[in-house]
């Protein structure tokens, strides 16, 4: 059973990132598109799943979430539109 763990783990990290993958908005994803994504990840599940978790992932900035204001007047964009 101990030699076929690697293998569970694996096999486990490629399907959280297939579904990470399928979940991420295209937009936000960085490096390659996300049907590249998907296939670096299924094809390579070692590698394209670190990979994925590294470099591909969307951030706080690529969400548009990068910016915390408290109120509408600290936001430099409503500002402008006064």
């Amino acid at each position: 059973m101990i030699r076929y763990l690697p293998l569970i783990i694996i096999g486990l990290l490629m399907i959280y990132c297939v579904v990470e993958v399928a979940q991420a908005p295209a937009g936000a994803v960085r490096v390659m598109p996300k049907w590249m994504w998907a296939v670096a990840v299924i094809c390579a599940p070692l590698i394209g799943s670190i990979c994925w978790l590294v470099w591909g992932r969307p951030t706080r900035e690529t969400l548009g979430q990068g910016r915390s204001y408290v109120g509408p007047d600290d936001d430099p964009d409503f500002l402008r539109k006064l």
